[in-house]
């Protein structure tokens, strides 16, 4: 097959089209019954999703991704892409509804009964909420980031497609496991209050640069299938390119991190700025607050938010279908 052939099927981008497809038909449904008000935010994250299917097709199908192989920095940057882009711009899009409603009525009424009735899923369900604890979702993260950069456990990742594409989906999936613990994404909500999630940011992103710092530090290539190549672009040497990946790690690497934290605490400093003065008054709000704080599911966890809903649905039909 041609390369426009190869690039047209690749897995990334075909699942892409697929998800983006089941998004669209979900949202044709969502604007039958989103008021005006609340239409606005609706498209924010319609564009907030379509940005982060971008990204990891940017990642993982273009030359990103030949380059990859032989450029440790730009391996680097493919995984700051999907665990610090594009997964936090997932949360942010809330796309699990959409989705959800964009398959058929009839597949969602035979999956929710499934998931909610099947005894086969219980263990899962009981795992899955252990799994959105956000001390548990800290530490896969962290070991997860550590693990596949170990020189060992990378070398399996160039020399093993399977394997490679493996490492591709944990960094993923972790990274929307971690970022859904400080950011809304109806109908998951936060479940740590403000100064927790700072806190919890700023220690997922301290573990991010000590590996930077190992990599930087390192008086010799870590990784021997970068070591031995021939030529690299560019004609970097192997430290070179490794010194620049700790770079990527530190630099871009932190952007989202930082933009996070800056935003949270501008928000609890404009929350003290409307607090009840001495004489018990309150100023009129300007600001909306975060949904996870004046909803009635704040505090709900993935597991804990959709197997109501889907139980509810296998029940009573969708009226919007």
């Amino acid at each position: 097959m041609s390369g426009a052939s190869d690039w047209l099927l690749a897995p990334p981008l075909v699942l892409a089209v697929v998800v983006a497809a089941l998004h669209a038909r979900g949202v044709r449904r969502q604007l039958r019954v989103t008021t005006a008000a609340r239409l606005g935010a609706l498209r924010w994250r319609i564009a907030v999703f379509y940005a982060a299917l971008a990204t990891i097709v940017a990642a993982l199908d273009s030359p990103i991704d030949e380059l990859a192989d032989k450029l440790f920095w730009v391996h680097m940057l493919q995984h700051v892409m999907l665990m610090m882009v594009a997964a936090p711009l997932l949360v942010l899009a809330a796309p699990w509804l959409p989705i959800w409603k964009g398959l058929p009525l009839s597949a969602r009424r035979t999956l929710g009964s499934w998931y909610v009735r099947s005894p086969g899923w219980r263990g899962v369900r009981r795992t899955g909420r252990r799994l959105a604890a956000p001390l548990v979702a800290w530490i896969l993260f962290n070991l997860d980031l550590w693990a596949w950069h170990a020189p060992a456990l990378y070398e399996l990742t160039l020399r093993h497609q399977a394997v490679h594409e493996l490492e591709h989906v944990s960094f993923l999936v972790l990274g929307v496991v971690l970022w859904i613990q400080v950011l809304d994404s109806p109908p998951l909500h936060a479940r740590l209050d403000r100064s927790s999630r700072v806190l919890y940011v700023l220690t997922a992103a301290t573990a991010a640069w000590a590996l930077a710092v190992v990599l930087a530090l390192a008086p010799s290539p870590l990784y021997p299938a970068y070591a031995e190549l021939a030529a690299r672009p560019g004609g970097l040497s192997a430290l070179a390119d490794q010194h620049l990946a700790a770079g990527v790690m530190w630099g871009p690497g932190s952007v989202p991190y930082a933009i996070f934290v800056f935003v949270a605490l501008y928000r609890w400093l404009e929350s003290e700025d409307e607090a009840p003065d001495a004489g018990g008054t309150r100023p009129p709000a300007t600001h909306r607050k975060p949904l996870s704080e004046d909803s009635e599911h704040a505090g709900f966890s993935p597991t804990e938010a959709f197997p109501p809903a889907i139980e509810h649905i296998t029940s009573a039909g969708d009226a919007s279908a």
